[in-house]
């Protein structure tokens, strides 16, 4: 499926990967960049990003869920994301905000999708309603070795319910994003998050820049 850009006077660019991948590293490295360019830069994350969606965050996180199905999980995460996007995310856009978002649907695509065996048609329907539409201008998927990436998010925090998932899952997750991007290579750019954070924050800064020159 081929998704358009957003159409509002922002820019919405999400941030993907497996866990410990670096997204919120990286964020706060073009927050900082675009903000020294003078744009007007909005972060937030999913799930969560309103009372509502941090509400639903604290369910879908919570370890001692082990029992909730795959369905519960992607009905929780996308109603989520339908409160925040028509809270917060299009009306930034519309004031002309900047919007960079620590994951948003393709994660759920990935997820619950490549990770759970849910029904790809299904879910990108599901992505339909809830986004009402709405798809980032830009993804960046920071790639790193699950097991790297569980290490690392291990070391900040003890496993949410998510992290939780077997070795197996997290890797179905990982090739699930590297497929997304080479079906859409315009949208979804993959970069290599074993590097160095300022280079990889160079190489983000590369693919944001065309965008902001854009008409």
């Amino acid at each position: 499926m081929k998704h358009m850009r957003n159409g509002s006077p922002g820019l919405f660019i999400a941030f993907e990967g497996v866990e410990g991948c670096g997204k919120s590293t990286q964020i706060i490295h073009l927050k900082h960049y675009l903000e020294s360019q003078g744009y007007d830069v909005m972060i937030t994350r999913e799930p969560g990003g309103t009372p509502i969606g941090e509400a639903i965050r604290s369910v879908l996180l919570e370890p001692a869920y082990q029992a909730m199905t795959a369905m519960t999980e992607v009905l929780l995460y996308e109603a989520a994301r339908a409160q925040h996007v028509a809270e917060r995310i299009r009306p930034a856009l519309a004031a002309g905000q900047i919007v960079l978002s620590d994951r948003f649907a393709d994660s759920t695509t990935a997820y619950q999708c490549g990770g759970r065996g849910l029904s790809r048609e299904w879910i990108e329907r599901l992505h339909t309603i809830a986004a009402d539409g709405l798809w980032p201008d830009l993804t960046v998927v920071l790639d790193v070795p699950v097991a790297m990436g569980l290490e690392r998010a291990e070391q900040e925090s003890p496993r949410d319910r998510i992290e939780s998932e077997p070795l197996a899952f997290h890797e179905r997750v990982r090739e699930a994003f590297l497929t997304l991007a080479k079906a859409e290579p315009h949208r979804v750019k993959v970069i290599d998050g074993t590097r160095n954070a300022e280079v990889v924050a160079a190489e983000i800064r590369g693919h944001v820049d065309p965008l902001l020159r854009r008409p």
